[in-house]
């Protein structure tokens, strides 16, 4: 028998930390190190970074009001 060798299989693409570029270290994906990832979380606590969106839900947004009924009382 004459087992061919198996083409060899491409490297994963590096994952470059979201902070400073370095590679990415699997325990602080996406980030390379738990300071990177803390300079993240503080940018996010700060206001940094914003997800845009309504500042608060209207009756036309829902039109059977489930936003403005008051929950059911137990």
């Amino acid at each position: 028998m004459n087992a061919e060798p198996k083409p060899p299989v491409p490297d994963k693409p590096v994952r470059k930390c979201a902070i400073c570029g370095k590679p990415a270290a699997g325990k602080f994906l996406p980030f390379c190190s738990k300071r990177c990832a803390d300079i993240d979380l503080g940018r996010w606590l700060k206001g940094v970074y914003v997800i845009e969106g309504s500042d608060s839900p209207s009756a036309e947004d829902d039109p059977d009001n489930s936003v403005w009924m008051d929950p059911p009382e137990e």
